[in-house]
């Protein structure tokens, strides 16, 4: 094997996302403002800077104004919000709600692209004399002890057995005074940080949901650019959590999305053929009429609010964005959350080059910073909203209404309502459960995941290592196929996981088989999988989605 390179650095941010890039960009500020120069440096996994990168998104401008006030002459968002509505819809109809509850009142805020966003973002960073280097995968963190000292970027060039082929090429060592982790929800370097040193200590588990999205190209104006719609009800039983989304962009754009709580009980729930089934709704099916389908995409979203978020710090580290749970589930919102924190590690990491210390004593800054700002101050307003859910919709409505009234509390008793890991909630219903409502598709409203994943843009060279690490698949086949029927061909909307097993003899024979490279990078199979022998790392730099305009 080749020598690996090794690069020092000051800061290093892993992951170009909203948190990240804001972080950069207020770091930089600061060393400007000081005159002094800084190695400052944000790596990236997609092939480009915004590629990976999706969101509804309705952005709350609030962290923009305060990092660079003069965004609204070059950022790249599609409108201003100009109407809000929120829509309970039955099998056929609709019912749209008298006025727009006050956490979904959007007056003020923007409908953006968080791939252009980003894209944007990135320049700025690099005007602010930051690095920003994209199809870099962070792959494991380096550490001397319990502190994290930097961080060890994917190979390139291995073949599907591990071994280098004629492109070879090592990852580098990269070597940094802290390591900042904003890569998105369920990130892999968080998720070994936070096990190494029990950063989740005292924390709720975290909850997430799947969102799935579509953008459509409509044939006139009929949906204005900034209109805004929120849904509930239809296609999602009452017990499971979730809702719709409708952003009118620019260019006669439709931005249409599914999201579900992967805290579901039916292990058939399969957030791809929701959405699918929310288009057949009359009144979707007529907005979407001469229209076609132009980009998928899909995300994890951490929704356990302030109670599941980790320790924020260790040696050498901090957690910022949806690495660290920084989204408003209530509002759901959360970009303007993960640049705040961004923002609030950047100075704190400020302080801590001046005093040159990068213990987890002196970083522990950043946590009494997010506690002082207006940050916190909305997340605790937000701190029981997806915990109220777990009976189902109506109580969960009930306890947001309560929450807006009491500050958070809602049903809270003694302020905090418990909250548990959304696998555990899943049902144990046999190897042959029945099968939720499916769509019925026709490739025209309607498509089915691999048609989907084309729409995405994904592309992964399929003579490599499977980025999808099962540990036991023998755990698949003789135990998850007896008790919940393999929700994994469910709960992935990209069809990567195939179990060809049937029943022989009292038990089951056959394999599983994994689509690696229909991967779209939501993690959704690295949270659901109810025995959590499923992790999820990079696969080569610059491989995955290309969310063009997500």
């Amino acid at each position: 094997m080749a020598q690996r390179d090794q690069l020092e650095v000051d800061v290093l941010f892993v992951g170009a996302g909203p948190a990240s890039l804001a972080g950069a960009i207020r770091l930089g500020q600061l060393s400007k403002a000081a005159g002094r120069a800084l190695e400052i440096l944000v790596i990236e996994k997609g092939g480009e800077v915004g590629y990976h990168g999706i969101s509804g998104a309705v952005m709350d401008p609030r962290a923009l104004d305060e990092l660079l006030p003069d965004w609204r002459e070059s950022a790249p968002v599609e409108s201003a919000v100009t109407s809000d509505e929120l829509w309970f819809l039955t099998r056929n109809g609709k019912i749209k709600a008298p006025f727009t509850p006050p956490p979904l009142n959007n007056h003020g805020k923007y409908v953006a692209s968080l791939q252009k966003m980003c894209k944007w973002l990135a320049d700025r960073a690099e005007q602010a004399d930051a690095q920003v280097f994209p199809a870099f995968p962070g792959q494991e963190l380096l550490w001397e002890d319990e502190r994290v000292v930097g961080v060890r970027t994917g190979d390139k060039g291995l073949d599907h057995n591990g071994n280098p082929k004629s492109n070879y090429e090592p990852g580098a060592d990269i070597l940094a005074k802290v390591v900042v982790l904003g890569e998105g929800p369920r990130g892999t370097l968080t998720k070994q940080a936070v096990a190494r040193l029990r950063l989740d200590e005292g924390s709720q588990p975290q909850v997430y949901a799947a969102g799935v999205k579509e953008l459509w190209q409509l044939p006139d104006d009929r949906f204005k650019a900034g209109a805004v719609i929120h849904t509930l009800g239809y296609p999602l039983p009452a017990e499971t959590f979730g809702g719709g989304f409708i952003y009118g962009m620019a260019g006669n754009v439709l931005d249409i999305g599914c999201v579900i709580g992967l805290d579901y009980h039916n292990p058939t729930t399969d957030p791809h053929n929701e959405l699918q089934r929310m288009k057949e709704h009359p009144v979707i099916r007529t907005m979407l009429e001469g229209g076609k389908l132009i980009r998928y995409g899909a995300k994890a979203i951490p929704e356990g609010g302030l109670f599941a978020m980790p320790r924020l710090y260790a040696d050498g580290l901090l957690l910022i964005g949806d690495s660290a749970g920084f989204l408003n589930g209530m509002r759901l919102k959360g970009i303007h959350l993960a640049m705040k924190s961004g923002m609030l590690a950047a100075e704190s990491l400020w302080d801590a080059l001046e005093g040159d210390r990068y213990d987890g004593e002196m970083l522990a800054a950043f946590d009494r910073r997010f506690r002082d700002s207006w940050a916190y101050a909305e997340l605790r307003t937000a701190r029981n909203f997806h915990q109220g859910f777990r009976r189902g919709l109506w109580p969960g409505l009930i306890n947001a209404g309560l929450s807006t009234l009491t500050g958070g509390k809602g049903f809270g008793v003694i302020d905090e309502l418990p909250g548990e890991a959304g696998y555990e909630q899943m049902e144990k219903v046999g190897w042959e459960p029945k099968q939720t409502p499916r769509a019925k598709i026709d490739g025209v409203l309607t498509f089915d995941r691999l048609t989907d994943v084309y729409n995405s843009g994904t592309i992964h060279d399929e003579d490599q290592p499977c980025h999808l690490k099962v540990s036991d698949t023998n755990v698949c086949r003789d135990i998850c196929t007896r008790e919940y029927g393999n929700p994994c061909q469910y709960f992935c909307p990209a069809a990567v996981y195939e179990p060809l097993f049937e029943p022989v003899d009292g038990g089951f024979q056959g394999r599983l088989q994994i689509n690696f490279t229909n991967c779209v990078h939501c993690k959704t199979c690295d949270i659901a999988d109810p025995y959590q022998i499923i992790t999820w790392v990079p696969p080569q730099g610059g491989e995955g989605p290309i969310y063009l305009g997500m």
